[in-house]
C-alpha cells in the first residue's frame, strides 16, 4: 500500500492521517518531475518539512525521480529544453486559450511511481493498492483519474468525508504550515492570479518562464507552426501578466485547490 504524494494541501492531509494511525498507508511516494521542474516551494515542504514529520512518525517517504532506459536522470524543463527536442508535454494553451494535451503526468508522475511498485512486487495478479488525495469538493477527479493494471486506486478523503477545508485543519492540528499548490513552476493551467502572484514575489522563476515560452515559439516557427502559449490570453507571459498588487494584511485570497493535491 502506497500514497502518490503530490506534496499538496490534500496528500499532507493523507500524510498526517498516516501519522495518526487514521488510513492503513506507511508509504508515500512523490514524484519529482525535476529540481528544475517542480515549483522550488513543492521541493522544500517536500524534503524539509514532509520528510521529516514522515520519518518522525515511521513513514517511508520516497523522492522518486525518472531515469531513462540507461539510467540518465531525466527532467520534464530538460525534455522541453533539449536542442533536438520536439516534445510539448505540457498542456500548453494554443491561440485559442485551450490546453493541448499533455503527457506530462503519465511520464514524470504516473509511470515513476508505477515503476517503483512494480519493482517492489506489484503486479496484474497482485495489484498495489495506491491511496490518492482527492476530497470531496473536487470529487470530478477521481473519475477521470486512469487506473493502471498493476493498481487499485483508493481514494481515503473521499471515504472519511474530507474537503480541503478540513484537511487545512487536519494539517495545521498537526503543528505542520500548510503548503502551497504543489505544480511545476511553469504549468500552463496555472490562474492568471498565480502568476501574478509568481511575477511580484518570485520574478526569477517567473523569468524562467518566460523563458521557456520564448523557447517553445522558436522552435515552433522554425517548424512553421502556430505560436503557443502559458496562459489563455493569447499572448506572451510577459505581455499578458502584469505584476500582482500587494496584498492586503488580512486574508482576501481563494484557496479552492481544484487541480492540485
Amino acid at each position: 500500500m502506497a500514497v502518490s504524494y503530490g506534496g499538496g494541501v490534500q496528500s499532507t492531509a493523507l500524510l498526517v492521517l498516516a501519522a495518526r494511525r487514521e488510513i492503513p498507508y506507511r508509504t508515500f511516494l512523490f514524484a519529482n518531475t525535476g529540481d528544475d521542474s517542480e515549483d522550488p516551494r513543492t521541493l522544500n515542504y517536500v524534503r524539509h518539512i514532509a520528510a521529516r514529520y514522515a520519518a518522525k512518525h515511521g513513514i517511508d517517504l520516497h523522492i522518486l525521480d525518472r531515469r531513462t532506459r540507461i539510467g540518465e536522470l531525466e527532467t520534464l524543463w530538460g525534455r522541453m529544453m533539449r536542442r533536438d527536442s520536439r516534445s510539448m508535454p505540457i498542456p500548453i494553451r494554443m491561440s485559442n486559450g485551450k490546453p493541448g494535451m499533455r503527457s506530462c503526468t503519465t511520464d514524470f508522475k504516473v509511470k515513476v511511481i508505477g515503476k517503483w511498485l512494480r519493482f517492489h512486487g506489484a503486479s496484474v495478479d497482485n495489484p498495489a493498492t495506491v491511496g490518492i488525495g482527492i476530497s470531496l469538493d473536487e470529487i470530478s477527479r477521481a473519475t477521470n483519474r486512469r487506473t493502471e493494471p498493476y493498481e487499485r486506486i483508493r481514494y481515503p478523503l473521499l471515504d472519511l468525508g474530507l474537503r480541503r477545508t478540513d484537511c487545512i485543519e487536519i494539517i495545521r492540528d498537526a503543528g505542520l504550515l500548510v503548503p502551497n499548490k504543489s505544480a511545476c513552476f511553469f504549468c500552463p493551467l496555472k490562474s492568471r492570479e498565480s502568476w501574478a502572484k509568481m511575477h511580484r514575489d518570485r520574478p526569477q522563476l517567473f523569468g524562467k518562464a518566460c523563458h521557456l515560452e520564448e523557447m517553445l515559439n522558436i522552435r515552433r516557427r522554425m517548424q512553421h507552426k502556430d505560436p503557443v502559449f502559458l496562459t489563455g490570453a493569447g499572448r506572451p507571459l510577459r505581455e499578458a501578466i502584469t505584476r500582482a498588487q500587494d496584498e492586503l494584511p488580512i486574508d482576501v485570497g481563494c484557496d479552492s485547490g481544484w487541480c492540485m493535491t
